[in-house]
């Protein structure tokens, strides 16, 4: 572990934790009961959608371009609230969110550097 290949290994706990925060963004309107505005909703869905299948797709097979889509992902739903126009908690949640999906696809896109 010394010499830096336990952060350099893709573990299959990094896909489950971009299922995970998957769900979380399409659920998120519910979890703060901000249904309200339907472009919000809908983005959630769609957004949470993309960014489960993209890391269920990267648990069966390793791909670059699943990665690249968990970036571009994560930035959109971080930027979404602002560009659709909704805020209060909800956009928080997203924002937070977004960045995290972000880092995720970055860390694994950084593992598979030199690969």
């Amino acid at each position: 572990m010394a010499d830096g290949k336990f952060l350099r290994s893709h573990r299959a706990w990094e896909d489950w934790l971009g299922i995970a925060l998957g769900v979380l963004v399409m659920l998120s309107p519910w979890l703060v009961n901000e249904i309200s505005h339907a472009d919000a909703v809908t983005n959630a869905a769609i957004a949470g959608l993309a960014i489960m299948m993209l890391a269920e797709f990267d648990l069966v097979a390793i791909r670059r371009w699943t990665e690249v889509g968990l970036v571009a992902c994560g930035a959109w739903v971080a930027a979404a609230p602002f560009v659709l126009g909704y805020g209060g908690q909800l956009r928080s949640l997203q924002v937070v969110a977004g960045v995290l999906v972000a880092l995720l696809g970055a860390f694994e896109l950084w593992q598979r550097q030199g690969k």
